[in-house]
């Protein structure tokens, strides 16, 4: 089974350097980037808008343990957004290379 893991980081740089590491260490087969979402949330009791970076990676689901601790030590934030999505279908040709990449 494979998933895909979504966080928000601070900026596209933070979101490049994760994902380089996250890649070079096999624990994700690829991370895609979307600079510049807006989000909107509660912190410490006060409404929020920040600039941020989405990153997702695609993985499987041997690996999520290691890729949510290794995600907890590279992040800038306190508590990091780590969201894990299931895929149930995709293109076998992809799943194919997605696992080959991980090992």
């Amino acid at each position: 089974m494979f998933c895909l893991t979504l966080t928000a980081v601070k900026n596209r740089a933070e979101a490049v350097r994760l994902g380089e590491k996250l890649v070079s260490e096999k624990l994700a087969a690829c991370v895609s980037v979307i600079p510049n979402v807006t989000s909107t949330y509660q912190w410490r009791g006060k409404i929020e808008r920040t600039r941020e970076a989405m990153v997702m990676m695609k993985t499987s689901e041997k690996k999520i343990g290691r890729l949510i601790r290794r995600i907890k030590e590279l992040h800038s934030y306190e508590v990091p957004e780590i969201l894990v999505l299931r895929i149930e279908r995709g293109s076998s040709d992809y799943l194919k290379w997605v696992e080959g990449s991980l090992m």
